[in-house]
């Protein structure tokens, strides 16, 4: 039998800096909540083997570790693709409108319009989340900056700071969830497998991807 023929939708670079990004930023949410504290309160320290969840110290020391690692990423993400000169996932003119026909032929069951290597509604989602990470990456940044003692901030300052920093982690948040959640709909279940193999189906390629000229990538 012929093997179906795969297309490389993302380099090896590509999902490395994904998974960094997205095992760094799930430490963060989780060590974040951590230092709330959240964990005691409602006895998640109970559970079996997580009765440290509620050591400040050792949330703390999460909390710096995923942060170096999720600054990083984020930072070699952006040098990588702007020197590849590869801005495919970034919002255009129109991809509010083209989100709402795509969604709406998604409920309907309507075709929908032809796409680029992504959907309108992801590269919303990808500057969405891109904003907000640079946002919590600043803010920590200034925050463990003020902990070092170098240097005096305001304390009104560090409040706007510390309010920043704190309504963005539930935005965060929920981007995340609606990232995860986008692989509930059927017609996205081809693009999973390439979260670890970089590759998909040259057929949906064809089909849901017209315009995508994948043969740069070669």
């Amino acid at each position: 039998m012929m093997k179906t023929e795969k297309i490389l939708r993302h380099s090896n670079t590509v999902r490395i800096i994904h998974w960094l990004v997205a095992i760094s930023s799930m430490l963060l949410l989780f060590s974040g909540i951590g230092q709330m504290p959240m964990y005691k309160r409602y006895n998640v320290v109970l559970l079996p083997g997580l009765y440290w969840v509620s050591d400040y110290n050792i949330t703390l020391v999460i909390h710096l570790i995923a942060g170096a690692i999720f600054g990083a990423a984020i930072l070699y993400h952006i040098i990588y693709h702007l020197m590849q000169r590869e801005f495919s996932a970034m919002p255009r003119n129109g991809d509010v409108g083209e989100s709402i026909i795509i969604i709406k032929a998604m409920l309907t069951g309507k075709e929908e319009p032809p796409h680029d290597k992504f959907l309108a509604e992801q590269r919303l989602a990808y500057a969405a989340m891109g904003l907000t990470s640079l946002v919590l990456l600043l803010t920590g940044l200034i925050k463990v900056y003020k902990n070092t003692g170098i240097i005096i901030l305001q304390p009104d300052f560090m409040t706007v700071t510390t309010l920043i920093h704190t309504i963005a982690t539930p935005v965060f948040l929920f981007l995340f969830i609606a990232h995860l959640g986008a692989f509930i709909i059927k017609e996205n279940w081809p693009l999973f497998p390439s979260m670890f193999s970089g590759y998909v189906n040259k057929k949906y390629a064809d089909h849901r991807h017209p315009l995508w000229d994948y043969k740069k990538n070669k």
